[in-house]
């Protein structure tokens, strides 16, 4: 895995490092400019060097590593503008010492950028520090700054957004590449700011693990193969062995949902799944998904199939395509009323679970007792079981869906463009693989069945809902990487599931 940190985060990593393990500031310092040079000499290896680069330097110590920068770029040969942005007088120490120093090198110092097109653009403006709205001549500046021609390298975070939640706060640079230091921060992953960071590459300074001094980061995502995510398979196993999955799915005329999230299931390695729809889409299932045992009646929430499928059955999965009739929500009670075993509760599930606050009692009470009950929520659904405006929720969609996670003592998915798994007391997991083809109907279906399949083979609620999204986004990824992402569907996710769960390497035909 890795981790993402917040701007605090890494003020107080930067800070043990330099007063509980002993390097200087000014080393630290000296080695983030050395890493960002690597980046400007590497892109200019073709021959850059006949072109000017501009540092804009802000006051703190950004603007510190940004001046550290233009000397190293000044020993090395190159034309160097230093622009600095800000009150002199209210600059921070180490910048103050490397402005010393560089007074001893032939750079020109400006105001205002002196040339419309530079070779490399540096930005040194903010890093982490930036928590407000960018006003005034900053605000100013980063206009002038993005109006320059010129390859554009940022020092840290692009100036303009905020480390923790990636936010536009007013107007921000957009970076060709952003060079990050220690770890990578928040912001730099997750949407609008990924946008405007270009390539991100992650340097080490010093500023490592032994700086947490038990206090991790609370937030990581995972980078790691599949294959060593996935629950290990015994060899001498049955089809029991891998888990059995009772899916409560699908409505008159909403078959696919069904289909999908099984298909899923079965992909993901669960031995069994047994679906609970209406009977009109019997000879739907049977032809797609021919492995899954079929459970059909008008009243779903007064099924002997569903009333069986429960106890047979090692986890429960019940929304997708379900509706919101009256026997949805019988089939809803039901399944929740059932206790005891893991649950997931996916789209119409959820909508109908917003509406039923004694239902929603009943599942805080069953996971205090020690239920697995993991929810999977998109931001619009999120909002309704939040009692809050989707624009609310999307500010801070981690907070949110910890919100939640906390109220009903559950395991939540809040999903968006990027998924975020929470679960109280828990480090927060985001996922950071998938793409814009992964918007279209049914996708949601596929993770629901993943998940599942994953609860059902014995991996714990949030490691499953964790794993299950990593795989979900990956499999979006192989199928963006194939047809693109304007073709991408979700049946194609559910196959594309298979060729991670058999194999790194297997391709997707």
């Amino acid at each position: 895995m890795r981790y993402l940190v917040s701007a605090s985060e890494m003020r107080e990593y930067d800070s043990n490092t330099i007063e509980r393990i002993g390097i200087p500031a000014c080393v630290l310092m000296e080695r983030a400019a050395l890493a960002a040079v690597e980046a400007i000499e590497e892109f200019c290896a073709g021959g850059g060097r006949a072109m000017p680069v501009l540092v804009m330097a802000g006051m703190g110590n950004n603007g510190g590593d940004g001046l550290a920068v233009a000397r190293l770029l000044c020993e090395k040969g190159y034309r160097v503008e230093v622009w600095t942005v800000g009150d002199r007088e209210r600059a921070s120490g180490q910048w103050k010492q490397q402005m010393g120093i560089l007074e001893n090198y032939p750079v020109e110092y400006s105001r205002q950028p002196r040339r419309r097109e530079y070779g490399v653009l540096v930005d040194a403006l903010f890093g982490v520090g930036l928590s407000r709205a960018v006003e005034g001549s900053y605000a100013e500046a980063i206009e002038a700054f993005r109006g320059l021609s010129g390859w554009r390298l940022s020092i840290d975070m692009p100036s303009g957004i905020d480390t923790d939640t990636g936010e536009v706060l007013g107007c921000a640079v957009a970076a060709d590449l952003t060079v990050t230091f220690g770890f990578c921060k928040r912001g730099l992953a997750l949407y609008p700011g990924c946008e405007y960071a270009g390539e991100v590459r992650t340097a080490d300074i010093g500023i490592s693990g032994r700086s947490f001094f038990g206090r991790k980061p609370g937030m990581y995502a995972y980078d790691e193969d599949v294959s060593a995510l996935l629950p290990k398979r015994e060899g001498g196993g049955n089809k029991a062995t891998f888990g059995k999955v009772l899916l409560a799915a699908g409505s008159v005329n909403m078959a696919g949902a069904a289909v999908l999230a099984a298909r899923a299931a079965y992909r993901a390695g669960a031995g069994m799944v047994k679906v609970i729809t209406p009977p009109e889409n019997r000879i739907i299932l049977q032809q797609a998904v021919p492995e899954a045992l079929l459970g059909t009646a008008e009243e779903l929430g007064t099924c002997d199939d569903l009333e069986a499928g429960l106890e047979w059955a090692d986890v429960a999965a019940v929304g997708p395509g379900l509706g919101k009739s009256r026997e949805a929500l019988r089939c809803l009670e039901r399944t929740v009323r059932q206790g005891g075993k893991p649950l997931l509760v996916d789209a119409d599930g959820l909508n109908l679970l917003s509406e039923q606050p004694e239902l929603q009692a009943l599942l805080a009470e069953q996971g205090r007792q020690g239920r697995t009950i993991v929810l999977t929520p998109h931001v619009g659904e999120l909002a309704r079981l939040l009692g809050c405006s989707i624009p609310e929720c999307k500010r801070d969609l981690p907070a949110a869906g910890g919100a939640l996670a906390a109220r009903l003592k559950a395991v939540v998915a809040a999903k968006d463009a990027r998924t975020f798994l929470c679960q109280e007391g828990h480090g927060t997991c985001v996922n950071l693989n998938g793409n814009s083809g992964m918007a279209t109907a049914g996708s949601g279906d596929v993770l629901a069945g993943t998940i599942a399949a994953l609860l059902a083979q014995g991996m714990e609620g949030f490691e499953a809902a964790a794993v299950g999204a990593y795989v979900h986004g990956r499999a979006g990824d192989l199928v963006a990487a194939r047809i693109g992402p304007y073709a991408c569907t979700a049946g194609d996710m559910a196959e594309a599931v298979a060729c991670l769960t058999g194999g790194e390497g297997r391709k997707l035909s």
